[in-house]
C-alpha cells in the first residue's frame, strides 16, 4: 500500500487552517467536478480530492494522520504500525456500513471503522453527549489479577487559529479481573459534554493485551509452546509452569510425550466466570553434542534404540 499525502492533493500546507482547506477543496471540486470539468481523469481526481477532504476537514481524523504520517512521502510504501491508534479518543460519528469502501484501501486501512454519531430519542434530536471510544493496551498481569491503572489519552483539538493539535487528558481505569481481549470498559459521562445541561456521553475503552513474549491469549484461554527436554519426553517429569501476575501451576509430561502433543490444563487460563483454560502445546529441543562424552552418549542411543525416524515414511515405489 502506497502513503498518500492529502495535503498535496489539496495543495496547501501541513499547517493550514480549516478555513483554507475548505477554499482549496471548493476551488478543486469546481475544476473536476465532472458534471463539469473538462480536464483528463476528471472523475478520479475528484474522488481523490474528496477523500483528502473527508480526512483534512475533519478534527480527529487529520489529529491521527498527521501523527501516523510524519515522515512519509507521497507514493512511498505503507503500512500503519500495530495498535497505531492506542490512547487515540475518538468521536462516535465515523462512517456509515461502506462508506470508506468508496475511497482508496489507504483510507479504509486507516478510517475503515463504523460509528454511531448522535443519538436520537422519541421525540427527535437528544441533547445528550455524544459517545467516545479509544483503544487501550494493558498488561496480562493486569487483566489476571484485576487493577487500578492511569491512562492518558491523546485528545484532537482545534487551536484558536483554527490548526488542528494534540491534547492530552489522564483518567484512573479500573481494570476488572478477567478483561477480554476486545471488552469495552465504560466510562460514564467521560464522552462529550451534552447540551443544555444534558448528560455527557460515555468514554469505551477497548481493550487490548500487551504482545506476550510467552502467551497466546484467545478470549480467557492461554496458549504457551513448552520447550521440554528428550529425557523429560521420554522418562515423563512434572514442571512447574510460571503464569501471569507470579502465579504458577504445576503440570505432568506423561512419557513418551512428542513435539506437537497438547495438554490442556482446566481452569488455569485468565480468571473469569468461567476461568479460562492453559494450553501446553509440546516442543521437544535436542541439546547439541558439543564434547567428546556428549556425542559418545548419542552414539550409544543410537546403538541401544531400535529406533526408525522415518519409519511411517513407507517404501518408494
Amino acid at each position: 500500500m502506497k502513503f498518500q499525502d492529502y495535503y498535496q492533493v489539496l495543495g496547501v500546507p501541513r499547517g493550514a487552517t480549516a478555513e483554507e482547506i475548505k477554499k482549496s477543496f471548493r476551488r478543486l471540486a469546481r475544476k473536476y467536478h465532472p458534471d463539469v470539468s473538462k480536464e483528463p481523469e476528471a472523475e478520479k481526481r475528484m474522488q481523490e480530492v474528496n477523500e483528502a477532504y473527508a480526512v483534512l476537514s475533519d478534527t480527529e481524523k487529520r489529529a491521527a494522520y498527521d501523527q501516523l504520517g510524519k515522515g512519509y512521502q507521497p507514493g512511498q510504501d505503507f503500512r500503519p504500525p500495530p495498535d497505531w491508534d492506542q490512547g487515540f479518543e475518538f468521536s462516535g460519528q465515523g462512517f456509515a456500513p461502506g462508506q470508506a469502501a468508496e475511497f482508496s484501501d489507504f483510507f479504509a486501512e486507516l478510517f475503515g471503522r463504523t460509528g454511531g454519531g448522535r443519538q436520537h430519542g422519541p421525540g427527535g434530536y437528544q441533547a445528550r453527549g455524544q459517545d467516545h471510544h479509544a483503544k487501550i493496551v494493558i498488561s496480562l498481569d493486569d487483566a489476571w489479577s484485576g487493577a487500578t491503572r492511569q491512562i492518558s489519552l491523546r485528545v484532537p483539538e482545534v487551536t484558536a487559529d483554527g490548526r488542528v493539535s494534540l491534547g492530552t487528558r489522564t483518567l484512573n481505569v479500573r481494570i476488572p479481573q478477567g478483561v477480554r481481549e476486545g471488552q469495552m470498559i465504560r466510562l460514564t459521562g467521560q464522552g462529550a459534554p451534552g447540551a443544555r445541561g444534558a448528560p455527557g456521553g460515555d468514554l469505551y475503552l477497548e481493550v487490548h493485551f500487551e504482545t506476550q513474549s510467552r502467551f497466546a491469549v484467545a478470549g480467557r484461554d492461554l496458549h504457551l509452546k513448552l520447550p521440554i527436554a528428550p529425557w523429560e519426553a521420554a522418562l515423563g517429569a512434572t514442571l512447574e509452569i510460571p503464569l501471569p501476575a507470579g502465579e504458577a501451576v504445576k503440570v505432568r509430561i506423561p512419557e513418551g510425550s512428542q513435539t506437537g502433543r497438547e495438554l490442556r490444563v482446566r481452569g488455569k487460563g485468565i480468571p473469569g466466570d468461567p476461568p479460562g483454560d492453559l494450553y501446553l502445546e509440546v516442543a521437544v529441543l535436542t541439546p547439541e553434542a558439543r564434547t567428546a562424552a556428549q556425542k559418545a552418549l548419542y552414539e550409544s542411543m543410537a546403538r541401544e534404540f531400535d529406533f526408525e525416524a522415518r519409519a511411517n515414511w513407507g517404501k518408494a515405489k
